[in-house]
């Protein structure tokens, strides 16, 4: 579904299917006030004022009921009716009684089909929402079509989706917004960007690595830079993962996907910022020329770096990119990577780890985070454990041996790459979404991505 003007639209008095959405606190007063006829029809439905509790009332003719959920979710919440924009028949609904607010967003998310390999089997088409709050539409809109976007990017395999598919998806954007893209690969990707190069240089077919670089808005607008580690496939290198391991390896470049999608929202709805969109795209692959255990790479910034991992290839080329992105002097950083499998470990997969070299910018995302229902958690940048990166040979190592604080010493690589006096934030996340929820399909998603839109335009709207 991509025509999103079907899913949500100005409500002018056209004919519409009520919803009534009922609080259980609000159950009984209600009730009360309903004719005989809809009493009946709860009741038959065995409708008690649970939470999940729904039922279809009858109209006077057959195309004129109505549908009822009971539903404890805070008006906050985007998911409020994210299950009845999924399971309803096409048609056109409103709310009975106030306005939808930031449930538009999740009654467009759960109509979301990645239908490019197989025919969708909903053929019901579009269930419309109406909506009092014109004004809210563009934002939703915005919003909506980030986050199928990193559905999209994400689930679509590796064969068709390598640095050459990531380009393509940034010069479509840069086209569409009147930005100017810049991609490095070769000798000057070898010469400027060594880490991204010997990360990706074992790909072959047209799978070369490169640096995608877009560049957006006013000079004279505050400078803002968004990173994301594009790990097109993930191999884990001659330190190869087990087959488990590498089943869900084409989710990799999710940070890409997300710092892509956020790029499209702030040139939609343009945010006065200075934009400067960064994505190392590689595929980390096996071959004669792979990167090595042992090997000391040099990078952008200077720093040497013995590789104790092949699969810790993502803060490699992360830190060119930071490196770059520093030469510009942003106000702001934000890294996107799906960096370490210990921060799902620790956090699970829907809580995306949040690092911040700033408090005040982690307390506005964490604030972000809990108001638009798009969580984050702040771990530390332990200065206690950045000796674990010491290297004997190198001026670090980009994986320490062992299985401690993974996620943080990744982190503390990356912070080697931003100057204190520059704020940024780097968000591990996990991109995928293991079983299904209401307006959230099993497969890639977005995490953080309202969080962090909503910290910026807080941060630079006014």
């Amino acid at each position: 579904m991509t025509d999103l003007s079907q899913l949500l639209q100005p409500d002018r008095g056209q004919p519409a299917r009520t919803i009534h959405l009922v609080h259980p606190d609000q159950w009984t007063d209600w009730l009360n006030a309903q004719p005989p006829r809809t009493r009946t029809a709860i009741a038959a439905n065995k409708v008690t004022g649970k939470a999940g509790n729904r039922a279809i009332f009858p109209g006077d003719t057959p195309d004129e009921w109505s549908m009822l959920l009971v539903c404890d979710d805070s008006e906050s919440s985007p998911y409020r009716i994210a299950s009845l924009g999924e399971q309803l028949p096409a048609g056109t609904y409103r709310l009975a009684q106030g306005e939808p607010g930031p449930a538009m967003l999740g009654w467009i998310l759960a109509q979301y089909r990645f239908d490019r390999y197989r025919k969708d089997e909903d053929s019901r088409g579009p269930r419309t929402l109406l909506t009092g709050e014109p004004g809210r539409i563009p934002e939703t809109f915005a919003l909506a079509a980030a986050t199928f976007t990193v559905r999209n990017l994400v689930n679509t395999p590796a064969s068709d989706m390598g640095p050459a598919e990531l380009e393509a998806e940034a010069a479509a954007l840069a086209k569409a917004a009147g930005a100017t893209l810049t991609v490095t690969r070769g000798d000057a990707l070898e010469q400027g960007y060594p880490m991204i190069h010997a990360v990706g240089r074992a790909a072959a077919n047209g799978r070369d690595p490169r640096l995608i670089e877009l560049e957006w808005g006013n000079p004279k607008h505050p400078r803002l830079a968004l990173v994301g580690k594009g790990v097109c496939f993930d191999t884990g290198g001659l330190d190869i993962k087990p087959s488990a391991g590498m089943r869900l390896m084409k989710k990799d470049m999710g940070g890409a996907a997300h710092a892509l999608a956020l790029a499209g929202v702030i040139m939609a709805l343009r945010l006065p910022v200075r934009l400067h969109l960064l994505i190392p795209a590689v595929e980390n692959a096996v071959s004669g020329n792979a990167f090595r255990p042992g090997d000391v790479l040099r990078s952008r910034k200077g720093l040497t770096v013995e590789n104790t991992n092949t699969d810790a290839e993502g803060r490699l080329i992360l830190g060119d990119a930071l490196a770059k992105a520093v030469e510009g002097k942003p106000q702001l950083i934000l890294d996107f990577a799906t960096l370490t499998g210990a921060a799902r470990v620790a956090l699970g997969p829907e809580l995306p780890a949040l690092f911040a070299n700033d408090d005040a910018l982690s307390a506005a995302l964490l604030d972000a985070g809990t108001s638009e229902h798009d969580p984050l958690w702040r771990l530390p940048l332990w200065d206690g454990y950045d000796e674990m990166l010491k290297s004997d040979i190198a001026d670090m190592v980009n994986a320490p041996d062992g299985p401690f604080a993974g996620p943080i010493t990744a982190a503390l690589f990356l912070r080697r790459f931003v100057p204190k006096e520059i704020a940024w934030a780097h968000l591990d996340l996990f991109a995928w979404r293991p079983t299904p929820k209401p307006g959230r399909p099993k497969g890639g998603d977005a995490m953080s991505l309202r969080a962090v839109w909503a910290m910026l335009k807080a941060r630079y709207a006014a």
